[in-house]
């Protein structure tokens, strides 16, 4: 259970990275688009592609606790026997 905690918060971490990279250039595009093409939404909407991330990150970090409270448990009830 250890080995998978593990799994699901490096991905967390991966996951929280990647939405931060992708919001912060989707912003940027979006004020290009703003100033030099025109476009008419406003920029902050920029910041919803950080959604589908932020969701995937909170999922992965709920498993990584779950598993690791799971694995505390394991360890605690090998050494009453």
């Amino acid at each position: 259970m250890k080995i998978l905690s593990a799994v699901f918060w490096i991905p967390a971490v991966l996951l929280s990275n990647v939405m931060s990279a992708a919001a912060a250039y989707n912003y940027c595009d979006m004020l290009w688009g703003i100033k030099y093409a025109g476009c008419s939404a406003p920029a902050s909407t920029a910041f919803l592609t950080a959604v589908p991330y932020a969701a995937g990150a909170v999922i992965c970090v709920v498993l990584a606790v779950v598993f690791g409270r799971k694995a505390e448990r394991q360890k605690g009830s090998e050494k009453k026997f």
